[in-house]
């Protein structure tokens, strides 16, 4: 079904009957899964569309997502009567340096907008999944198509070190994307071995590090930010915008019952101040360096 004939990097080949034959895998695969108790609730149709991959991958452009979505995948899972739904994603892109480089583009306007603008493709998508060079194009994309569902589908991996400087840049990972609008966050990698080698070699960073030769469980850095994200904050918080200085070192959670949740960080070596406004209360508090805190501000 690929050109060349590989599991690795390739394309798919843009013929009729494969690219009929590849929606209806699709659907064999959500009513299989089905079959064992298991629902899928919702399938992204390529992993990285811009990655040519040592490892199980397929280079798809925003044309031929359209048409896959609208003409393909979408009509196949009408006619089979699946509930599943369909995203747009992963999407990786834009790449760096495209226009600069290599004289083409791959933002938003070569993948999400290229599809979504089609009335008959976004008929059929239901939500946009972005990742790594993904994050220059979700502004754009929630901005041009607010009613639809976004997630940030695979958190940057690191190198293997675990450290507290990697952990910062993560966190500004989970600001940027909640503050431009997805409504999920998947972590990679909750938990690996000591260094988190992939089978191609690349050392990877996880929340919990787990030594199997004594047993060990280490908590990483990354365990804290997404402790700082989740532990005080629930699916049926809403964002709220937040002003001043540190407005792009925070993000802030309103509560049904009224209250209000801040995660902040201090990216500076010193102490800092901050002063919080909700309302009419005032609330002064002091930030380690380097540090990330979450504030609970109850209702009155």
């Amino acid at each position: 079904m690929k050109f060349p004939k590989s599991y690795n990097y390739g394309t798919l080949r843009w013929e009729k009957e494969i690219l009929e034959a590849y929606a209806l895998y699709f659907v064999r695969f959500v009513q299989a899964y089905k079959e064992e108790g298991i629902t899928i609730h919702q399938v992204h149709v390529q992993n990285e569309v811009v990655a040519d991959q040592k490892f199980p991958s397929c280079v798809w452009t925003g044309e031929q997502l359209r048409e896959f979505i609208r003409d393909y995948l979408g009509p196949a899972f009408e006619q089979h009567g699946l509930d599943t739904e369909i995203w747009l994603g992963t999407i990786n892109a834009p790449e760096e340096w495209d226009e600069w480089l290599k004289k083409k583009s791959s933002d938003f306007n070569a993948y999400a907008n290229t599809v979504l603008s089609d009335p008959e493709a976004y008929k059929y998508v239901k939500g946009v999944g972005y990742q790594w060079a993904g994050k220059h194009a979700i502004q754009r994309t929630v901005q041009s198509y607010p009613e639809l569902r976004y997630m940030q589908t695979e958190n940057e991996c690191g190198d293997g070190e675990n450290t507290w400087f990697y952990a910062r840049y993560v966190f500004n990972l989970y600001q940027h994307y909640f503050v431009n609008g997805v409504n999920a966050y998947i972590y990679w990698n909750m938990a690996l071995e000591p260094r988190g080698r992939s089978t191609w070699g690349w050392e990877q960073n996880a929340m919990l590090t787990i030594d199997k030769e004594n047993g060990s469980v280490t908590r990483n850095p990354e365990f804290y930010v997404m402790k700082h994200f989740s532990h005080f904050t629930s699916p049926s918080d809403r964002r709220v915008g937040l002003q001043g200085p540190w407005a792009g070192n925070a993000i802030a959670f309103k509560k049904p019952d009224g209250s209000h949740v801040v995660i902040v960080t201090n990216p500076f070596k010193e102490q800092r101040d901050l002063r919080l406004a909700i309302g009419g209360t005032r609330l002064p508090f002091r930030l380690e360096p380097e540090s990330f805190h979450t504030i609970v501000v109850p209702i009155g």
